[in-house]
């Protein structure tokens, strides 16, 4: 990796307006969103939403502590089914679609990318220290529309008026060419009609994929986000594609299943493949046959 290469690697920056009334994270999720596209070989249809969806994951993951998790899910009646994307204060960020072959007609009247979603269910789910279960508050999907149904989710649910900003570019020959989000939040504190103000502002704020691909990195854009407001960075974060899933993982999970099940695979391999990256692990029939004698 080149210097300039590494200048503009996937990275999360978090900032605060000098007044005190608003906070943003800017992020680049170019190279995340194409391994994601590459490790599921996903379609046109797939990588956009789920790009977008594991961006907006690592925006809302920003406010976490170290290794507590968030996870995004969108179940609807489109042709993708489900969108799951999970992500931690750390950089690391992985994901999946239910359909990862699915497309839309686009020549047919009214389609719109929402569509690839559908109606149904958007679940926000937390992991945080010191409490025993994972949080979990859901609202509708209005739209199928990853952008304004998370900020949809921030306002109901969360009570936080916020801007969402998520772009994912495609070229003409169907590859990724840039890929970022940004999350503008009001602070407590903070007069009524100021947020309404931004939020018409970046309504209408040039895509983040070809901010960046015009060169300009994620410190450009949060200052040219807010402007004339003056803003503070916080915290800067590489931003990786990652997952924890190992050998050892899956062994455990096997071993959470009754005897009568794993005696059925007894004298047999098996390939388990994990949804979130795509790795495969052959467990061998003399793993199944140690399971079983643990379990007896």
């Amino acid at each position: 990796m080149n210097i300039e290469e590494f200048q503009f690697k996937d990275r999360i920056i978090k900032g605060i307006t000098t007044d005190g009334h608003f906070k943003i994270s800017v992020v680049k999720t170019t190279d995340v969103v194409r391994e994601a596209a590459e490790r599921h070989q996903l379609s046109l249809l797939s990588k956009v939403v789920l790009g977008k969806a594991m961006t907006a994951t690592m925006l809302l993951a920003s406010e976490l502590k170290k290794e507590e998790r968030i996870q995004l899910r969108m179940d609807g009646n489109g042709p993708l089914k489900t969108i799951i994307a999970e992500a931690n204060s750390l950089g690391e960020v992985r994901g999946y679609v239910g359909d990862s072959t699915a497309e839309l007609d686009y020549t047919s009247e009214g389609v719109t990318l929402g569509d690839g979603i559908g109606l149904g269910v958007l679940s926000l789910t937390k992991v945080l220290y010191n409490e025993a279960e994972p949080r979990t508050s859901s609202i509708e999907i209005a739209t199928g529309d990853v952008t304004s149904d998370v900020a949809r989710y921030l306002a109901q649910s969360e009570q936080i008026p916020s801007a969402v900003l998520l772009d994912v570019g495609i070229d003409d020959d169907g590859l990724i060419t840039q890929a970022g989000g940004l999350l503008l939040q009001r602070l407590p504190g903070a007069p009524e009609g100021q947020i309404d103000m931004l939020q018409e502002r970046l309504a209408s704020f040039p895509p983040i994929d070809q901010l960046l691909n015009d060169g300009q990195y994620i410190d450009e854009i949060m200052k040219k986000s807010v402007s004339p407001i003056e803003v503070k960075e916080l915290s800067r974060q590489p931003v990786d594609f990652f997952c924890r899933c190992s050998r050892e993982r899956f062994l455990d999970a096997l071993s959470m299943l009754n005897i009568d099940d794993l005696k059925e695979m007894k004298g047999e391999s098996q390939e388990i493949v994990c949804h979130y990256c795509n790795n495969r692990e052959e467990i061998s029939k003399d793993d199944i046959a140690k399971l079983i004698s643990e379990a007896n």
